[in-house]
């Protein structure tokens, strides 16, 4: 990837928590281009080049994919689901970015092939801290094959 723009694919329907990912790896300068979409049902008509997305050169594949949890339209297990099934997907790494702690949300990413699941923290300090250890870990310390 060195040399390659980065390109993060934010799913999140919250404005204000997509606001502080987006500010928080752009003030890090973890990623060229962050793609934000608000509900799963779109963020799967990305990936899977539906619609608006088809032409291959403005939906390029995402070096990774920060996902929610509960989102509209289609919730953030069944994207995910839809992701690690598809053989030119599978690859992307998927982090689980959530509020939710529960034990059965947790299994249930995991039991999708998540790659990790992070539960946000309250405080703008520990978000960033998290943000900028995260984007360091999967895209630039990480090695994984080409998308």
């Amino acid at each position: 990837m060195i040399g390659e723009p980065i390109l993060v694919m934010l799913v999140e329907d919250n404005i204000d928590h997509a606001e502080l990912v987006i500010r928080t790896l752009e003030d890090h300068r973890i990623a060229n281009k962050i793609r934000h979409f608000m509900d799963g049902q779109t963020a799967l008509d990305y990936l899977y080049r539906r619609g608006e997305y088809e032409n291959p050169a403005s939906s390029p594949r995402p070096h990774m994919i920060l996902l929610d949890l509960r989102l509209p339209r289609v919730d953030g297990l069944e994207v995910l689901n839809q992701i690690k099934q598809k053989d030119e997907l599978k690859n992307i790494p998927v982090v689980i970015l959530t509020t939710s702690e529960a034990e059965r949300d947790v299994a249930r990413a995991y039991d999708n092939h998540v790659n990790s699941y992070l539960v946000k923290p309250v405080g703008f300090d520990e978000f960033s801290k998290l943000m900028n250890d995260l984007g360091f870990y999967w895209l630039g310390w990480n090695t994984h094959p080409r998308i």
